[in-house]
């Protein structure tokens, strides 16, 4: 997660990633379920593997976007681009774990594709009220975001829904 200080100067961690991360493994279950059942190691490794391809995108973008494009590239540079990007990969691991985990629950696929897209909408939820919390927002705000994203995880979840009627 990104460091970055607030105006006394405290460091303070930005969930960005892990609410995009979410967001983004969220898109994979709908989408991977729309092209019909396939194994679950397939649904793993493209839940992983799309995250760490969207990490790389946004380490990429970071390091020759405007802000470094006339500075000479440091390797410490690159250690803090793929640090704070890294959280977009760690948001693709819970949703793969509820894929690994579906048959311990006597799911099938469509069950387990299911628990995957409630598993990234709560983590994509989760992130964004620590993230408000963790900034000193007003109560008010916190559950304002939290609402925001839970919309957001529905979009995912009527998704689904119409997709697989």
């Amino acid at each position: 997660m990104e460091m970055t200080s607030d105006p006394a100067g405290e460091a303070h961690k930005d969930y960005t990633g892990a609410v995009y991360g979410s967001l983004l493994a969220a898109s994979v279950v709908v989408g991977a379920g729309t092209l019909g059942r396939f194994p679950r190691l397939e649904m793993i490794v493209l839940l992983v593997g799309t995250g760490i391809v969207f990490w790389a995108t946004h380490v990429y973008a970071r390091l020759f976007g405007a802000r470094l494009a006339f500075h000479g590239l440091k390797t410490a540079d690159v250690r803090r681009a793929c640090a704070e990007e890294w959280p977009i990969v760690k948001a693709a691991v819970p949703p793969a774990v509820a894929v690994a985990v579906g048959p311990v629950l006597g799911l099938g696929a469509q069950g387990t594709g299911w628990l995957a897209l409630t598993v990234a909408v709560a983590g994509q939820v989760g992130w964004a009220a620590v993230a408000a919390v963790k900034i000193g927002a007003p109560p008010r705000m916190v559950v304002i975001t939290s609402v925001v994203n839970l919309l957001l995880g529905l979009v995912m979840v009527a998704l689904k829904a119409a997709l697989h009627h």
